[in-house]
């Protein structure tokens, strides 16, 4: 608690009025002394960052700045005109003395008690968070008693924060909503929206005798969810080709299972089901392209399904996947017979290649074997 010093002296009024300040919130203090009363040369010390002002019946008197002042008839003409003043200070006087504290008051914070609603250029509809900090000073102290403290002993920040903090929101949701940037493009933009609320609150905080020295918009944030799939979003841009990342993250998952023990059998169901992924992404890519397509009305035909792929097993280990035509310049070359294990999405097991009938076709495409040659003459 901020505390007065004052002396007394036997059969006599206070001679000494001063303001000891050991908090850090404390913007305006009324000076508790015996009966309201002064004497003649009392001193009055008002240190830096403080003014004192005197009070008469509810009137304003005067205003000391910093130093040690002696009060006199002779250096308060004002107070000497007032009523009860026509004896000078030979008589008992009744004043009431406020300390103001015209120190920075720094490291306010403020944030948006509600998402604001925004239409952002690229997403939509969308709410938005914003927080940040702002400092404030006494810049009038006469106009700060008349129009904030009124008569109590002791006025702190917070007595005055959430009225302060409530225009800084308005003027920042109002500034936001007319700059019409981007939420992707507003980090970059924090400096100016800081100063240009800051002149905005000039003269919202000079009603109140208050002058806002600095703004600070310290963090814009998007709901959690959104962030999520915004997180999401940037990932996909970093993978680049999808279907190349599965065919690498399948080949992995294979790798992985075959160090950690997990045999053949494992590693070929990791990636059955890693291929099966993709090829379901695949898919669903080309669905949605060609609803699009239809909704456009566009008469261009959809794409040609892909063909069907086969792995093939080779000295025990797997090769491919090959497609048809691939598979006939094989059998052309002997690397791919009947009797070749093969396996493509959707089949439960490896097989053997004669087995296919959907694979007769590469196998027709190869010659007969030649005739033996003749008996010699």
């Amino acid at each position: 608690m901020p505390f007065p010093i004052f002396g007394f002296i036997t059969g006599e009024f206070i001679d000494i009025i001063e303001w000891l300040d050991n908090t850090k919130d404390t913007m305006v203090f009324r000076f508790d002394r015996h009966d309201n009363e002064i004497k003649n040369g009392a001193k009055l010390i008002v240190r830096e960052s403080q003014q004192a002002v005197f009070i008469n019946e509810g009137t304003y008197a005067d205003t000391f700045q910093p130093g040690t002042h002696t009060l006199s008839t002779q250096n308060l003409p004002i107070l000497s005109t007032l009523k009860g003043w026509k004896y000078g200070f030979d008589s008992p006087f009744k004043a009431e003395v406020y300390f103001v504290n015209m120190k920075n008051f720094t490291n306010l914070k403020w944030g948006t008690k509600n998402p604001i609603m925004l239409r952002d250029p690229e997403f939509g509809p969308i709410r938005i968070r914003a927080f940040g900090n702002y400092s404030m000073r006494i810049s009038d102290p006469t106009r700060f008693l008349k129009e904030i403290v009124g008569t109590n002993q002791q006025f702190n920040t917070e007595d005055i924060h959430e009225q302060l903090r409530d225009l800084l929101i308005t003027r920042f949701t109002d500034l936001i909503g007319e700059s019409k940037i981007p939420v992707l493009d507003m980090a970059s933009n924090y400096n100016e929206f800081s100063k240009f609320i800051q002149e905005q609150l000039f003269v919202d905080f000079a009603a109140y005798g208050v002058d806002v020295t600095k703004v600070m918009v310290e963090n814009i944030s998007l709901p959690p969810n959104v962030e999520e799939m915004l997180d999401k979003r940037t990932s996909m841009g970093i993978v680049g080709n999808l279907d190349a990342f599965s065919k690498f993250q399948a080949a992995n998952a294979i790798e992985q299972s075959a160090k950690n023990g997990g045999g053949m059998s494992d590693a070929l169901n990791a990636g059955i089901g890693l291929s099966m992924a993709n090829q379901f992404a695949q898919n669903q890519n080309q669905q949605h392209q060609q609803n699009q397509q239809n909704q456009q009305g566009n008469t261009t035909p959809p794409p040609m399904p892909p063909s069907l792929s086969y792995f093939v097993a080779v000295n025990g280990a797997q090769t491919g996947p090959f497609d048809t035509k691939t598979l006939s310049q094989m059998v052309m070359q002997g690397q791919f017979k009947k009797d070749s294990l093969v396996w493509r999405q959707g089949m439960a097991a490896w097989t053997s290649a004669g087995q296919l009938e959907e694979l007769s076709p590469v196998f027709g495409a190869a010659p007969p074997p030649l005739p033996p040659p003749p008996p010699a003459m």
